[in-house]
């Protein structure tokens, strides 16, 4: 078997990638088509994500079993 080879931003550094990711969100904001987020947003957001990693009532649901 041939090993898979990255392609894109899986095969670039972590730096380059948080280069061009950064490059993209100053010219969103610039242009005013960036999301700005409230406070209330992000404490909304991260409440979900909190209960979801720690597996609270909001947490994933099961993939069903097939025999």
């Amino acid at each position: 078997m041939t090993e898979k080879q990255k392609r894109g931003f899986a095969s670039m550094s972590r730096t380059l990638h948080r280069e061009i990711a950064s490059k993209g969100g100053v010219a969103a904001h610039a242009k005013g088509t960036a999301h700005e987020w409230t406070a209330e947003e992000a404490s909304v957001a991260g409440r979900k994500g909190g209960k979801v990693s720690r597996g609270g009532k909001g947490r994933l649901p099961r993939p069903l079993q097939h025999d």
